[in-house]
């Protein structure tokens, strides 16, 4: 164990190439966590409310089992199972045309574009921090923004399945200040969520509409835990002013309802994770072109 350890430190290009593929495993588990883990919570609420309301099992949500492992993946329309050799992240995707093997139905590109992202992010991760401890909790983080994101994106929910372990996470590593002392990241953990948690309320007063939702103080808080709170000025900066340009350009160009709320969790995963990889180049750079 000791020699291959010794054998990734001597050999970055290898742990690269090693942490890439890990990356593409690891993004085809985030396509199933993405999709299914809204369904669980729908169905967990469902359930929930059924017994709330004494309704009979007749009545309530579905019953059938429906989790991260069960039931094994098929296609949306024919229903025949995917077999391991065609569930190979890009790859499989590439030698199937992007279509069902059984019944030639397209596959959505997304699958394949966020196995590579995440495959993609790893390595640029790996890079970053080298073979060390840090590299293998950035990972962690990273893979957790990826679902966190596109879940987002796609229900405007952030989980707390998801958001909260990784934030007591961060807390957890702050006492071995691998990324920012214990003071700090308390510190930044409360106000991450303080801070979004007052415009939130500001917001609310001054116009009776809600502009973000709970989930996104969760976040920040997850970087102030993280990072501490230096690091927040930079996450908020970046994350509004992608946010807004992002908004902008969907209403000019995509005729997007203003009315129609833009899931900010994705932004805000950017902009920390922007912050986790380069952000003291960034306040270096800041400080050295505007406080000389």
């Amino acid at each position: 164990m000791m020699q291959s350890l010794e054998y990734f430190s001597a050999n970055p290009v290898l742990f690269l190439v090693v942490t890439g593929i890990t990356g593409l495993l690891v993004g085809s588990f985030l396509n199933v966590v993405i999709y299914r883990l809204p369904v669980m919570m729908q169905r967990s609420w469902e359930k929930e409310c059924s017994e709330y309301l004494g309704l009979d099992k007749g009545e309530s949500a579905i019953e059938s089992t429906f989790n991260l492992t069960f039931p094994l993946s098929r296609c949306p329309v024919c229903k025949s199972a995917i077999k391991p050799y065609q569930n190979i992240p890009v790859v499989s995707y590439l030698f199937l045309k992007g279509k069902c093997a059984n019944c030639s139905t397209p596959i959505a590109l997304r699958y394949p574009l966020i196995e590579a992202f995440t495959a993609l992010t790893s390595v640029l991760v790996a890079w970053r921090f080298g073979f060390t401890p840090q590299t293998g909790f950035a990972l962690l983080l990273t893979w957790s923004l990826i679902a966190l994101s596109f879940i987002d994106f796609d229900h405007q929910l952030l989980p707390d399945s998801i958001t909260l372990p990784v934030l007591w996470l961060g807390l957890f590593l702050s006492l071995f200040n691998l990324f920012a002392e214990s003071h700090d990241a308390i510190a930044g953990s409360i106000a991450g969520y303080l801070i979004l948690w007052c415009v939130f309320q500001l917001f609310k007063l001054l116009t009776g509409k809600e502009g973000m939702g709970f989930g996104d103080f969760k976040l920040l808080a997850l970087f102030g835990a993280w990072l501490g709170w230096q690091a927040l000025p930079l996450i908020i900066l970046l994350s509004s002013l992608t946010g807004s340009l992002a908004g902008i350009s969907m209403m000019i160009f995509n005729r997007h309802d203003r009315n129609i709320p833009i899931p900010f969790g994705p932004y805000l995963a950017a902009a920390g994770w922007i912050a986790l990889m380069w952000g003291e180049h960034i306040n270096e750079l800041y400080l050295k072109t505007f406080a000389a």
